[in-house]
């Protein structure tokens, strides 16, 4: 029998138990402290956690980019806990596209270009990699800026190219690292709505973030302290505390 969220949705992901120890000069860190949990297909949730809570390092286990000290995680029915780097490095480009604060996108690069680079790693033909980028730059509203460079975009536009470049290989999740932190309150809020959007089309997103106002607009988020989970359930009561909702234009940096 296949494990459900509390939706009753498919678990994609499966965390079980999973803990995370450093040792910093002789000392050892116990980063994650037995964190479960479960995210169905089609989820948008937020992990949200001040500095030190555990929540980057749950990012990196979640991204495929380390592996639990303890534990188990299951991600699209794969035990990738237990994966070499080689076998990692396949799930992340098959399995998991990602969102960054300072966008990474290739400065010589037209959008279209940036767009097409997880394509290129797969060996797919250049005919048909450049359709599929034009189609996920338009699910973005930027198919009019394609043959832009970085330097030539907004910030908001910068952002949209790394979430269509996130898109195109179709992965099974989208992993998103404080997606708003280098934009205004305005363009954040502008992103936030196309995540929307993403959600809705069925995409599974999951946010990082330190932000309880970007954590309120999603429909669950989970909140880490300590390298422990201490609430998981409703964005806006686990974010906010308080149960309402956060007003409009008000995600984005500091």
């Amino acid at each position: 029998m296949s494990q459900v969220n509390g939706a009753g949705s498919p678990r994609l992901i499966d965390v079980q138990d999973v803990t995370r120890v450093f040792h910093v000069g002789g000392e050892e860190v116990r980063a994650l402290r037995g964190v479960s949990f479960g995210i169905g297909r089609g989820e948008w949730v937020a992990i949200i956690g001040q500095s030190g809570s555990g929540k980057s390092t749950l990012m990196n286990v979640l991204g495929c980019l380390d592996t639990p000290s303890s534990g188990r995680y299951m991600l699209n029915s794969k035990d990738v806990s237990r994966m070499t780097d080689d076998e990692l490095a396949v799930v992340r480009n098959e399995e998991i596209g990602f969102i960054f604060q300072t966008f990474q996108l290739l400065p010589r690069e037209t959008a279209l270009s940036n767009v097409e680079l997880p394509l290129v790693y797969r060996g797919m033909r250049a005919k048909e990699r450049r359709e599929r980028a034009r189609a996920a730059l338009a699910k973005v509203h930027l198919e009019h800026r394609m043959h832009h460079r970085p330097n030539e975009l907004s910030g908001g536009q910068r952002q949209r190219v790394a979430i269509a470049r996130a898109l195109v290989a179709e992965p099974s999740m989208l992993l998103a690292d404080e997606p708003t932190g280098n934009l205004d309150s305005a363009t954040g809020e502008e992103i936030v709505r196309l995540f929307e959007e993403l959600h809705r089309a069925g995409n599974t997103l999951v946010l990082v973030t330190h932000e309880p106002k970007l954590a309120a607009r999603c429909p669950r988020a989970i909140r880490l302290s300590d390298g422990e989970i201490v609430a998981d359930g409703p964005g806006r009561q686990v974010a906010l505390g308080d149960g309402h909702a956060p007003p409009a234009q008000a995600v984005g940096g500091a």
